[in-house]
């Protein structure tokens, strides 16, 4: 659909895909108490555990950045190299020291199930890039943005394969962690990955996409452990998408500095303040500042920063502009070139095949017989 447009979340958009915590700790706190204890109480309980475990000075890693709401709300976001050990116990660290309301992933909706996978399936997943992705990610972006999402699959299964770990473990600990902390909510950060390479391609012009394909279709250098804690101040990944991508301006805007904003806009999202449960309603409603952890890559730490006391408007990076000439131009050079080469396949298969039939003695015995039963003028 031409100028189509991605709604940006709603309040219910930005409700947690689980409420963690509370069902594990009630029993416990609750053991030996009346049994007419309200549920007022039993929050109250619960959150007076929970603030004894919140660190007034948390101890946190060199990677956490502290951010500060208008109303007094505190956001710690952790900036990750996504394929780093160091980087999963600095979630796990922060998580426990501050004890949070909310937790923000940079991941969307269609990057949830890496969450609930488990370390050996993921890595096979990584690691291969089958016909039935391809065809999944066409299906869902489009030919032009399908393609590029497997190229830069291919990079991301070029650093698994080098390292041996499954990409988005910083994510999966965040995960389990805000599960143990009461009332902790668990929220998606990143926006959808379809407008993100909608978006970037439509930045592109037609030379530019061969050009960024060829790049991604020969990265093949080595990479080690090592490399990637050096690169613990700006992420892997996106440090080596980095410098595919210096060259292409709008495409760096697209993939990096218009997630930046989707990011901050989320994290402020999650960083309202926090309406505790009333006995009645008589009683006065009572708010108090919230503490939320991010978890983002290091690239986008900076980002975040620049664009946290601005006024953000996300539904203009939200938007899918309708494809240009050249986009269109692109898409039927794909579409004729697959057909082209179909085409001559199934021709010189269909040579290869005749000759090989022809080539039998059975099927010369029968066209010398033919030929020999055949009249002749």
């Amino acid at each position: 659909m031409e100028g189509e447009e991605e709604q940006p979340p709603r309040e219910a958009d930005t409700e947690p895909i689980v409420m963690s915590g509370a069902s594990e700790v009630v029993p416990r706190v609750l053991s030996g108490e009346p049994q007419n204890l309200s549920d007022v109480d039993a929050f109250n309980l619960l959150l007076e555990m929970k603030l004894k475990r919140r660190r007034e000075r948390p101890n946190l890693p060199r990677t956490v950045t502290e951010l500060v709401a208008e109303d007094g709300s505190r956001v710690y976001v952790v900036g990750t190299a996504h394929f780093s050990d160091d980087s999963k116990k600095d979630v796990v660290r922060t998580i426990r020291e501050v004890q949070p309301d909310v937790v923000v992933v940079e991941l969307c909706q269609y990057r949830v199930s890496m969450l609930k996978m488990d370390e050996s399936t993921l890595l096979r997943e990584a690691k291969e890039i089958s016909l039935e992705k391809l065809q999944q990610a066409v299906r869902q972006n489009g030919v032009m943005s399908g393609l590029m999402q497997m190229l830069l699959l291919k990079v991301s299964a070029h650093i698994t394969e080098q390292l041996g770990m499954a990409p988005g473990g910083e994510f999966r600990e965040a995960f389990k962690e805000a599960s143990k902390v009461p009332f902790c909510k668990f929220h998606l950060g990143d926006r959808p990955i379809p407008v993100t390479f909608k978006r970037a391609i439509a930045a592109l012009s037609f030379w530019q996409k061969v050009k960024l394909a060829w790049g991604l279709c020969f990265l093949s250098d080595p990479i080690s452990k090592d490399d990637v804690e050096r690169c613990k101040q700006k992420d892997l990944l996106e440090q080596m998408m980095a410098e595919m991508i210096g060259e292409f301006p709008d495409l760096h805007r697209t993939i990096v500095s218009e997630r930046d904003v989707y990011l901050t806009y989320m994290l402020r999202q999650a960083a309202r303040r926090l309406e505790l449960p009333r006995s009645s309603d008589a009683e006065p409603r009572k708010c108090v500042p919230s503490v939320v952890v991010g978890v983002v890559g290091m690239g986008h730490v900076p980002g975040i920063e620049k664009n946290w006391t601005t006024d953000l408007n996300i539904q203009e990076i939200m938007t899918v502009p309708p494809p240009s000439i050249s986009g269109r131009v692109s898409r039927l050079a794909v579409k004729a070139a697959f057909l082209g080469l179909l085409g001559y396949s199934l021709y010189w298969m269909g040579r290869r095949a005749t000759s090989l039939v022809l080539s039998l003695p059975a099927a010369q015995y029968c066209l010398q017989r033919a030929s020999t039963a055949w009249p002749h003028k």
